[in-house]
This record gives C-alpha cells, sequence and structure tokens, in this order.
C-alpha cells in the first residue's frame, strides 16, 4: 500500500513504514520529517488518526485541502497549522510557503536563507525545526513530493537504447552542419575548450568573484551568494533555478570573438539571422545554475528559434521529441500557447519515462562539462542536472540552404504574435520589423524563406478544402480560421 511500488512493515503504534527495495527508483528510504506517511497506510493504522481533529476540514479530499490552502497568507497559514497535527502537516509543506515567497519578493531578495522555504518566510532561525510527531498523518499529497526529491536520477539517464541516443561529434564544420544538421540534436565533445569561461569558472569561483551581485531565479533577483547557500541547503522536490538573461552586463564580460572574451558562439552554427535586428533582437543568451535535480519540463524554445547548450560544470540529461511528436504526459493547448505536464520532472520521470522511452522518435543522451548539446527548432525538450551545474545557452536563428529554420521563425512571428516572446515592449510588430531587417541584410535568404511560406499555406488551404469536401465551384464556409500550430516543422522544397 505504500506508494511508488515500495513495501511496507510495521513501525511504532501499528503505523506502516515505507520501506524502498534495493535498486528501486528512489536513492534512499527517506522518513519525512514530520514522520507523515503514504495514504495507503492508514487502512492498517491500529491507533486514532490526525484527520479526526481537523473538525470541518474532514470533508475535504486532501487534493482539495492542499488547494484551498494555497489562498492563505502566510499569518492565516501558520495560525491554522497550530489548531492540529494533521492541518499542521499540510500547513507545514513547504511548496506553499514557496509560492508565499514568491508573491512577497519580486524585485529582489536581501534576507538569508535559513533551509527552507518555511524558515525563509518566517525568519526562523537557522536550524530551528519542528519536533511535532505526525506519523498518525496519511497523505499522498504530502507524501510524493517528499519522496520525489530523492528519486535516482541516474537510473533514468542510464542504459539508453543505442537507437535513442543523441549523436555524438568531436566537432563540425559550418558546412556540415548547415547541409545536414540544422534539424537534428547532436552533441560536440570538443568545442569549447578554449572558452576562457570553461577554463576558469566553478561554483566556487562564482561565489568568490560575483557574490554580491544579483542573478535572476524565478521572477526574483538574489545576491549569488545566497542562492550559492540555498543550492547547498535545499530539500525541495523542483528546485529553483537560476535563469539570467542579463548575466553579461552583471558580471562585465565580453561575448563574442573579439580579445578578451568570456565566451563565443562556436563557429560551426555560422551567422545567426537574428543579428539582422541588431540592438533590436529578442533575449538570446542565458546563465543557468541550478543544483542536482534542477531543470526543466518538457518546453519547446521560444520563437521557433534554435539553440545550443554548453556545459561548463556538472552533468545534464536530456530527453527529446521531434515537433510533431506526442510527448507521453504532455499536453498542449490547439495554439501551442499552453502546455500542460506533471508538476515536477521527477514525478514525469516516474510516470512517463519507460512509456517514452519505448517511442521511435525519442533521443536521449547526456552532456558533460565541456561539452555543447544542439537544440533544432521545435523540439520537445526536458532537461535535469544530474549533479550541481553552470551552463551557457544561447538561441539563435541558422542560416541552412534550404531556409526551412527561418520560414519557422517567420511563420511564427507572424502567426502567434501572443506568444512572442523576448522583444522589447516598443517593438509592436516583431514580423514586420525582421523582414525589414532581412530585406536589407539578406534579401535571397528571405525571399526563399518567404516562398517556401507560401508553398506551405497553400497545401494546407488545399488539404483543409479536400477534407471538408469543398470543390472549386462551392464557396467556402466562411467565418472559419484553421491554425495548424506548430506544423510548420516540415519543410517544403
Amino acid at each position: 500500500m505504500a506508494s511508488m511500488g515500495a513495501t511496507a512493515q510495521e513501525g511504532p503504534n501499528g503505523s506502516l513504514e515505507t520501506t524502498l527495495p534495493e535498486g528501486d527508483a528512489v536513492s534512499t528510504s527517506p522518513t519525512h520529517p514530520l514522520g507523515v506517511l503514504p495514504l495507503g497506510n492508514k487502512f492498517f493504522f491500529k491507533g486514532t488518526e490526525a484527520r479526526t481533529f481537523c473538525g470541518t476540514f474532514q470533508r475535504f479530499p486532501e487534493e482539495m485541502l492542499s488547494l484551498f490552502l494555497e489562498y492563505l497568507d502566510q499569518e492565516s497559514l501558520r495560525m491554522l497549522g497550530y489548531t492540529c497535527r494533521y492541518l499542521y502537516a499540510f500547513a507545514y509543506d513547504d511548496a506553499l510557503w514557496k509560492s508565499l515567497f514568491l508573491e512577497a519578493n519580486t524585485g529582489r531578495f536581501e534576507g538569508k536563507w535559513l533551509g527552507s522555504w518555511r524558515s525563509t518566510v518566517l525568519k526562523l532561525p537557522a536550524g530551528q525545526k519542528s519536533n511535532l510527531d505526525c506519523s498518525n498523518v496519511f497523505s499522498d499529497v504530502l507524501h510524493r513530493p517528499f519522496v520525489c526529491r530523492y528519486v535516482d536520477l541516474e537510473q533514468f539517464a542510464s542504459n539508453i537504447p543505442p537507437r535513442s541516443q543523441i549523436q555524438r561529434f568531436k566537432n563540425i564544420s559550418y558546412e556540415e552542419f548547415a547541409e545536414n544538421l540544422t534539424g537534428q540534436p547532436f552533441v560536440l565533445t570538443e568545442c569549447i575548450q578554449e572558452w576562457p569561461a570553461y577554463m576558469s569558472w566553478n561554483l566556487e569561483e562564482i561565489l568568490r568573484r560575483y557574490g554580491d551581485v544579483d542573478f535572476r531565479a524565478e521572477a526574483v533577483d538574489w545576491p549569488f551568494s545566497t542562492y550559492y547557500d540555498y543550492m547547498n541547503n535545499t530539500k525541495d522536490e523542483s528546485p529553483l533555478y537560476l535563469f539570467d538573461k542579463k548575466f553579461a552586463e552583471k558580471m562585465g564580460i565580453t561575448v563574442g570573438h573579439e580579445q578578451g572574451a568570456a565566451y563565443w558562439s562556436p563557429d560551426c552554427f555560422g551567422p545567426d539571422l537574428f543579428d539582422a535586428l541588431g540592438g533590436d533582437r529578442p533575449a538570446r543568451r542565458w546563465l543557468i545554475i541550478g543544483p542536482e535535480g534542477s531543470g526543466s519540463t518538457f518546453h519547446k524554445d521560444p520563437n521557433a528559434t534554435s539553440a545550443w547548450n554548453a556545459v561548463l560544470s556538472g552533468r545534464k540529461y536530456w530527453i527529446m521529441f521531434p515537433p510533431s511528436a506526442a510527448v507521453p504526459g504532455v499536453f498542449v493547448s490547439k495554439d501551442g500557447g499552453e502546455v500542460t505536464s506533471p508538476l515536477s520532472i521527477a514525478e514525469w520521470l516516474l510516470q512517463f519515462h519507460e512509456e517514452a522511452r519505448q517511442l521511435p522518435e525519442c533521443i536521449e543522451g547526456i552532456c558533460h562539462a565541456g561539452e555543447i548539446l544542439h537544440v533544432p527548432s521545435g523540439w520537445w525538450h526536458l532537461v535535469v542536472n544530474l549533479e550541481a551545474g553552470i551552463a551557457l545557452t544561447q538561441n539563435f536563428v541558422p542560416k541552412s540552404p534550404s531556409c526551412g529554420h527561418l520560414s519557422n521563425v517567420l511563420s511564427f512571428l507572424k502567426d502567434k504574435p501572443d506568444q512572442v516572446t523576448g522583444f522589447r515592449s516598443d517593438i509592436e510588430d516583431p514580423y514586420g520589423l525582421f523582414v525589414d531587417r532581412l530585406r536589407e541584410t539578406h534579401p535571397e535568404v528571405l525571399d526563399k524563406a518567404l516562398e517556401i511560406l507560401e508553398k506551405r499555406n497553400a497545401l494546407k488551404k488545399r488539404t483543409w478544402s479536400e477534407a471538408v469536401g469543398e470543390s472549386k465551384d462551392e464557396p467556402s464556409g466562411g467565418g472559419f480560421s484553421f491554425g495548424f500550430g506548430d506544423d510548420d516543422d516540415e519543410e517544403i522544397p
């Protein structure tokens, strides 16, 4: 009855404690800090459940109770937790306090990390922990996220089937990339070794040099010294990810091929057509730092761009799918603007990884320190840090001979203006601006991309007409707009 295939053994007061067999998905046999047990254990419990004493809240399913608590402010949440053990266990849930922290700190966080979100929000002395025994509280809502924090990530990143492994090269030329690889994920193993950033950056060095510099992590600016404390002392199921697009200015570094630059885009990726926008281009580069278990759930990169991701320290596990694939456990709205998936990376891995690995479209691999991974336009990807590390990533629009990637970006900017991101707010028409600049700098490339778009649109209209049985003499239905979402990954020669 214990969760995730664990067995149960009788513990104090007749309760059943979770015991995980050797080699299970969880790396250790963790005990919840309050002693909370999985819901199924209540059927073997010989004492009195804590839920009995929570009054009207007994009527709430545990999912509803958890949702209700999200609407409380910190004082109400704290005081409600003092009424009984059952409500204390729910009010102690650090995910609730994380939300309160993020709501209260929309700018710069000037406090200290005190070991948990609850302690940090309430400014409790470091090391102060509750000794309240909640071993008569049974809840999957509380216990499952806690166990997910201890999932053994290595088992999901190992034994990758040969057919699914991401291609690996020492290095490639621009011609090889442009002709054959713009639409394929791959890892380059000997491409960034000369970067000063790769040779000198590590977590301790960044702490020493930039400890007082503020970096962005989930809409909050943290001094790096505070985030470093968080990284080394967090039990979050989904650890906070440092993801900063203004890091170069903050760190006072130069990016590019000029003398003294910290790093540069590898030559094999060639020109970035968004460079035609000059200072009007959307955000393109980010510094990424996170502890083990941090990462990103399934998503596509913004504005239909491609990207590269260079690992300076640590290791990252990637699982990827082409644009047209149906990713298990991921649900996308018709316009592609909203993506719904399990709340955490660990939860997706536990529930859907085995199913995903069976799909022929599935691509997996590990990117080690000193390596760089290419993410093609439109590809779904989930990435998780197998250990604490630093990475640099950059989005770009490759100049491929087919111009298919440029046409993807143009189509996205034109047809999905509500999903376009990264441009300054005063740029009202990113599509029109980009077309105008390309007309000045790359007219032949632009003409070919627009020709591809015209062919695609003609094909879509013809396909739709055939689907609804229209003939040349029959008028269309009128008043109906049909969008094909992200199907524009299909290139028409």
